[in-house]
């Protein structure tokens, strides 16, 4: 299943979605400042494993999540993990938590890359390392950046993302999958796409006339017109 998805746009695997009418159309995607950064790689396709940040101040004593405890946390979610970090700075992204060290180790705990309303850094290295970066900010300092908590749900994008929820992305943006649907959404998508390239073949026809299109859309969107 996640090979598929990872063949598919995420603006595919919204209209996918949207056919099995399980959730309002205007809910699902974070907000359009966050997007993959290498779109080159291909959709970041993973399972969530949510965490906090700040990075404007010091840490608190108390205040500050175990490092080793996050990394055992990780490996409870399954593979290929999809790390979700919202930053409670304001203004977010003051710091980045994300560079090419934060990448190599979440590369080997079986995390393929990182969704956050903050700030990442060190594109060239991560990029190489085929890690992927969906982020709204990018930062040259980590500043005082820590974790102050994780394991539960945040809201990033204007999303809210729970553990283990399975998240899309790509140049466009970012979207969750409903779990009772995933294994359905590459097929729905390979229906759509077929019904869209016989628009398309109408549309690119030497012979194309408005009355060809509109005998079309009657056969495959009755009611849309």
């Amino acid at each position: 299943m996640i090979d598929a998805l990872r063949k598919i746009s995420s603006p595919s695997i919204a209209n996918g979605i949207e056919t099995f009418k399980i959730r309002p159309r205007n809910v699902g995607q974070m907000s359009s400042e966050i997007k993959c950064l290498f779109p080159e790689l291909g959709p970041l396709v993973g399972y969530a494993v949510p965490c906090v940040i700040r990075a404007e101040h010091e840490p608190l004593q108390g205040h500050r999540s175990s490092t080793f405890e996050w990394w055992d946390y990780v490996q409870t979610i399954p593979a290929p993990r999809v790390v979700v970090v919202h930053d409670i700075d304001e203004p977010r992204g003051q710091g980045a938590q994300w560079g090419e060290v934060q990448a190599n180790i979440h590369k080997a705990l079986g995390c393929v890359g990182v969704v956050t309303d903050g700030s990442v850094r060190d594109l060239d290295e991560v990029k190489a390392l085929g890690f992927q970066f969906a982020a709204a900010h990018v930062s040259v300092s980590h500043a005082y950046v820590h974790m102050v908590d994780f394991g539960l749900p945040v809201k990033v994008g204007g999303l809210w993302v729970k553990p283990g929820e399975l998240i899309h992305a790509d140049q466009h943006g970012v979207v969750s999958i409903p779990k009772e649907i995933a294994g359905q959404v590459a097929e729905a998508v390979a229906k759509i796409e077929a019904d869209e390239r016989k628009i398309i073949g109408v549309c690119q026809s030497r012979d194309f006339t408005a009355e060809k299109l509109k005998d079309l859309y009657k056969q495959i969107r009755p009611g849309t017109y």
